[in-house]
């Protein structure tokens, strides 16, 4: 069967939003308000930032702000994979903070508990599984990467495993697999929407004020504070938490660090019994590939595959536009190979297929800083790794705008930034030769090019 003909009823709309349960928007704030803290954006990095600050002292007076509607980009149409890693993944740490990754992993994996605990503290339904995630090899050559990743991670105490191609094939069944690396406990799966929908609940309990609908335009100082000017008023607060990630930053010097590269997944419709039996799968951990341009994908809770990844788009001016959510190239792409990972699944169909846009930065894991003398924090540059460390960044945050010297604060990580980008039309050419780079790598047993060796000498270090 042609894969095209999979994509015949296909819904241009992200799986996860698409739901009947999805909450009513709040009214958009109009005149002026006065607050504490004020958030701005109603993602995972803003949810998370009103909910602690109000965790750590119940009298502030929080205010959260979103452009649009609470968890509507990244946070509702990501792949749903909670990892614990705040480093996009152990080689990316070691290669930046060597020093410090033991102490960097000890607060991934605290991190990702608390979250746990979170949603378990404000009974957030949102069909979390913490079933952990395998790397798979499709090419002989990723064995022996494997191999030096689980040594790697069992240094750090992971409890992971090695598995060998009879023994995938017994996870999950796809004549592609020759074998795995499955971190057990570092990656939790969750439908992201009912996240977001959930914190937004908590927080609303916990007495933030949310405002949706409403666009913060201009941040200015105000006497001892700061001003943020929205579509139909202004907001004058003490303190301004940023978690406007991948959109442009209020604060413009952090914009060069920050370049928009959109994402595409396709999600099937419900596996039979007969189906879900052909490939196994029974354990229902996420699966990654482990190319450069790899695939990501996961059972949902009434047993759909969501399969993502594999191209990564950056469009000239970096600019975030709607259009940009669908690209019916890259869904002919994503379906021809899925097929081939699992022939026996021929005749599914894909239900829905959307995109959307990812905070890249150079070195691939967020960074933090302050502005305005203090008053104002941000943590962007997520790069596709921010389901869980959004909370860590919303604790950053916190913490650099009390102004605490803590165990967070003092580390290198958080101390300094990555390179920026640099302008166009060089950002452009150099994500492309990048790119392309990437793709010969992947059709050439891993072998980096001079491009990609002198990018790792720089410290910029693209691996994915």
């Amino acid at each position: 069967m042609d894969p095209v003909l999979s994509l015949k009823d296909v819904q241009p709309t992200p799986f996860w939003l698409d739901d009947p349960a999805r909450p009513q928007a709040h009214s958009a704030l109009v005149g002026d308000a006065r607050c504490d803290l004020l958030v701005v954006g109603g993602g995972y990095s803003g949810l998370w930032t009103a909910l602690i600050a109000k965790e750590r002292d119940p009298s502030l007076d929080v205010v959260l702000i979103e452009g649009k509607e609470v968890g509507w980009a990244a946070s509702g149409r990501n792949g749903g994979f909670c990892a614990a890693s705040l480093t996009h993944g152990l080689g990316n740490g070691l290669d930046r903070w060597p020093d410090e990754l033991e102490r960097l992993e000890h607060l991934g994996a605290k991190n990702l508990q608390a979250i746990e605990d979170s949603v378990r503290r404000y009974g957030i339904d949102c069909d979390w599984e913490r079933t952990g995630e395998i790397d798979v090899a499709t090419e002989p050559y990723q064995l022996n990467d494997l191999h030096e990743l689980a040594e790697l991670a069992k240094k750090f105490g992971a409890d992971c495993e090695v598995l060998d191609t009879d023994a995938m094939r017994a996870q999950v069944n796809s004549p592609t697999y020759l074998g795995g690396f499955w971190d057990k406990d570092g990656v939790a799966m969750v439908n992201p929407a009912k996240l977001a929908w959930g914190l937004k609940q908590a927080c609303l309990d916990q007495g933030v004020r949310i405002f949706e609908h409403t666009v913060a335009t201009d941040i200015a100082e105000s006497g001892t504070g700061m001003a943020v000017r929205t579509t139909y008023g202004r907001v004058f607060a003490r303190r301004v938490a940023l978690g406007t990630n991948v959109f442009p930053s209020l604060v413009r010097r952090v914009r060069p660090y920050v370049v928009p590269v959109y994402d595409y997944a396709l999600m099937t419709e419900p596996l039979s019994a007969e189906q879900l039996a052909s490939i196994g799968w029974q354990n229902r951990q996420g699966l990654g590939d482990s190319a450069n341009q790899f695939h990501y994908y996961r059972l949902s809770a009434d047993n759909r595959i969501l399969w993502g990844g594999y191209d990564a788009i950056y469009n000239f001016g970096g600019k975030v536009r709607a259009e940009y959510d669908q690209r019916p190239q890259t869904n002919r792409t994503l379906a021809t190979h899925f097929f081939q990972t699992f022939p026996q699944l021929e005749g599914l169909r894909f239900t829905h297929a959307w995109g959307g846009a990812i905070d890249t930065c150079t070195r691939f894991s967020a960074f933090f800083d302050t502005a305005y003398q203090g008053k104002v924090a941000y943590a962007a540059g997520y790069t596709g790794l921010g389901v869980g460390a959004t909370r860590f960044g919303a604790e950053v945050m916190l913490d650099l705008l009390g102004g605490e010297q803590t165990e967070r604060t003092a580390l290198e990580m958080v101390r300094r930034k990555p390179l920026p980008f640099p302008p166009e039309p060089v950002r452009w050419a150099g994500i492309e030769l990048t790119k392309w780079s990437l793709d010969r790598a992947d059709h050439n047993a891993g072998r980096r090019n001079l491009w990609l060796k002198t990018l790792d000498r720089l410290g910029l270090g693209f691996d994915s």
